[in-house]
């Protein structure tokens, strides 16, 4: 295997830029989930003014509103931004995985060669390059 030259305090430096920019990362998806919420629940229906209260009768389909949203009722706008959570949410879900295994990852990776087990650190890297975060979690198996 290759030699190596890492510097741990380089790594930490740029592990904690990482992480900073991660955690704006999950605060503007976090304001994105709770504005979207807002807009859906400020959209209203399509039923203009007085006319929403009026009760149905005979069978009506239910309407049901997103898991977000806390209306029991909702008009086109808010199913709309329903459906594109919805489907955002597997894309979200992939940005807050990949950045948790590149922390992970550089992590183990370093600590590996601190300690001098290279073939260790090239499997935490190629554990991080797969986002495997558990993998990852339970990498190495050393009590410290």
């Amino acid at each position: 295997m290759a030699s190596w030259d890492i510097q741990p305090q380089g790594v930490r430096g740029q592990l904690k830029v990482v992480g900073t920019h991660a955690e704006d990362l999950g605060d503007v998806l976090n304001t994105l989930l709770a504005d979207m919420k807002e807009a859906a629940q400020a959209a209203g229906t399509a039923v203009p003014g007085s006319q929403a209260a009026v009760p149905q009768y005979g069978p009506v389909a239910p309407q049901k509103a997103p898991s977000w949203s806390s209306r029991t009722s909702t008009g086109p706008v808010a199913a709309a931004l329903g459906e594109y959570v919805k489907d955002r949410k597997p894309h979200l879900k992939a940005m807050a995985d990949r950045c948790q295994a590149a922390v992970l990852g550089a992590v183990k990776a370093t600590n590996e060669y601190i300690e001098g087990d290279l073939e260790a650190a090239k499997n935490a890297q190629i554990a991080a390059r797969d986002v495997r975060v558990e993998a990852l979690r339970d990498f190495g198996g050393k009590k410290r």
